[in-house]
C-alpha cells in the first residue's frame, strides 16, 4: 500500500477504512501522553540530550513531547494548544522547575505554587482560596475548590459566572492553528472540553453533585442546563476560529469506574446524555469534525448511548476495567465507534511487565483492535511516573512493527 500522510492516516482510520498503518499517538491530548518524570528518564534512556522538558500540564505532571519523540516513535496527531500552556513562540513565559523525583523541568511562568507548613504545594487563585493541592511525596495537583458547593436553590447556581472563552484567545488560537496545519502535516486536535458530568462534580463537590442526581434533580437540571449553555456559547467561537483547520474536536467526562459506570444507563440518559447531544450535535451542525470523548474507566453498559449522542471516538478505552473486554469491545462497538487508546494497559503491564510481556501485550491488542480500520493507538491513559522507560519503547516499537495493514 502506498505511504500517505500522517493526517490522511489517522482520517482513514477515523472513518473505518484500513489505511497503510494504524496511526500512533503520544501527547495529542491531555490523557494520551506522558507525565514529566517519566518523559525525562525516557529521554535520557535513548540518549536525547537537546531541547527541555516542558510541563504544560500542572495538575497531571504532563510534558510536551518534543519533535524528536514524536518522530522516533512515528506519532501522527499533535494537539492544538491552548494559551495556558505558555507557547507563545512570540513570547515564550517558561521558568525553570524541580520536578518530584529532582530532575528539571521548565513550566508556565503563571506557575506559583507555595509550600504549606505541612510541605504540601498549594495553588492559590486571586482572591487567596486554594484551588488545588500537591500532598507531600505526591506527583498530582487536586482540585480542592468546589464554589457551588454550599448552594441550594437553582437561583444561586445561575447566577454563578462561567469564563467565556476570551477574544484574545481566540485570536491566539486561530494563529496557532493555521501556523500547525501550514507546518505539520499530523493530524491535530482541538481541546474542548464540554465536560457535564465532570463540570457538576468539579462545582458541587463529587459528593454533593453525586446527590443532586440522585435526590435534588432540580438542582442538578440547573447546572446541567446552565453547563449547556456556556459550552454552547464558547463551541460557538471556537468552532469559528479553528473547526476549518482542526479534524479532531476532543470533549472530555469520565462516567466510569473500575467497577462499573459512575451512573447507571438510565441516570446517565435522564441527566446526561441530553446534554452531551446538544454539544456534540452542534459540533455535527456545524463543522465537519470529529467528536473525541474521554471518558475513563468501565463504561462498557454506556457506549450505546454515547454512540447515539453523537461520539465518534472513544478514549482511553480501560481494558482493565470490568466489561471492557478488547475482543467485545471491538465485536459490539467496532463499526460504530473508533478506539482510540486501549494499545497497552498502564495499570498493570507497562509499570512492572518484562519487555517482552510488553511486547507480547500490545501485539495482542492491536491483532484485536486493528482490524477494518477505527483504531488509534496509544496507551491506556497517560504514561506515568514509575512505567521503565524500556517499557515505553517496547510498546511503541511494536506498535511500529506491528501495525502494518493488510492484516496478516
Amino acid at each position: 500500500m502506498t505511504t500517505i500522510s500522517p493526517r490522511e492516516r489517522v482520517l482513514a482510520s477515523l472513518r473505518h477504512r484500513e489505511p497503510d498503518h494504524i496511526p500512533i499517538d503520544l501527547g495529542g491530548m491531555r490523557s494520551t501522553g506522558i507525565m514529566a518524570v517519566a518523559y525525562n528518564r525516557l529521554k535520557a534512556y535513548l540518549g536525547l540530550t537537546d531541547g527541555q522538558t516542558k510541563m504544560f500540564d500542572l495538575m497531571q505532571q504532563l510534558a510536551l513531547p518534543e519533535p524528536t519523540v514524536l518522530d522516533r516513535f512515528h506519532v501522527d496527531v499533535v494537539p492544538l494548544p491552548r494559551p495556558s500552556w505558555g507557547l507563545d513562540t512570540d513570547n515564550p513565559r517558561w521558568k525553570p522547575w524541580v520536578l518530584p523525583d529532582g530532575s528539571p523541568a521548565i513550566v508556565p511562568d503563571g506557575f506559583d505554587p507555595i509550600r504549606n507548613e505541612r510541605g504540601d504545594w498549594v495553588v492559590l487563585n486571586s482572591e487567596g482560596v486554594m484551588t488545588s493541592r500537591m500532598p507531600a511525596g505526591g506527583l498530582y495537583f487536586d482540585g480542592v475548590d468546589h464554589p457551588l458547593a454550599e448552594a441550594t436553590t437553582a437561583e444561586e447556581i445561575e447566577n454563578y459566572e462561567l469564563s467565556v472563552i476570551s477574544d484574545s484567545e481566540l485570536d491566539w488560537l486561530r494563529s496557532a492553528a493555521r501556523r500547525l496545519s501550514e507546518t505539520t502535516d499530523r493530524a491535530i486536535m482541538g481541546e474542548f472540553g464540554g465536560n457535564i458530568l465532570e463540570s457538576g462534580q468539579g462545582l458541587r463537590g463529587w459528593d454533593r453533585f453525586m446527590i443532586d442526581l440522585a435526590l435534588e434533580p432540580k438542582l442538578a437540571d440547573a447546572l446541567i442546563q446552565k453547563l449547556v449553555d456556556h459550552h454552547l456559547e464558547n463551541l460557538s467561537r471556537y468552532l469559528d476560529a479553528v473547526g476549518d483547520t482542526i479534524q479532531i474536536i476532543q470533549m472530555g467526562d469520565d462516567l466510569g469506574t473500575q467497577q462499573g459506570p459512575q451512573l447507571s444507563p438510565a441516570m446517565y440518559r435522564r441527566f446526561i446524555k441530553p446534554a452531551h447531544r446538544q454539544i456534540y450535535d452542534y459540533v455535527k451542525k456545524h463543522s465537519d469534525l470529529f467528536v473525541f470523548l474521554h471518558t475513563c474507566g468501565s463504561i462498557y453498559k454506556l457506549i450505546p448511548d454515547l454512540i447515539e449522542a453523537g461520539v465518534d471516538i472513544l478514549n482511553p478505552v480501560q481494558v482493565s476495567a470490568v466489561d471492557m473486554d478488547p475482543a467485545r469491545l471491538k465485536h459490539d462497538f467496532g463499526q460504530d465507534v473508533v478506539f482510540w487508546g486501549g494499545g497497552a494497559d498502564t495499570q498493570h503491564v507497562l509499570p512492572f511487565a518484562d519487555t517482552q510481556e510488553v511486547r507480547d501485550h500490545v501485539r495482542h491488542l492491536i491483532d484485536v483492535f486493528a482490524p477494518g480500520g477505527g483504531f488509534v493507538f496509544c496507551q491506556v491513559h497517560n504514561i506515568q511516573a514509575n512505567v521503565p522507560p524500556e517499557n515505553v519503547v517496547a510498546m511503541f516499537e511494536t506498535a511500529i512493527e506491528c501495525g502494518g495493514y493488510p492484516r496478516s
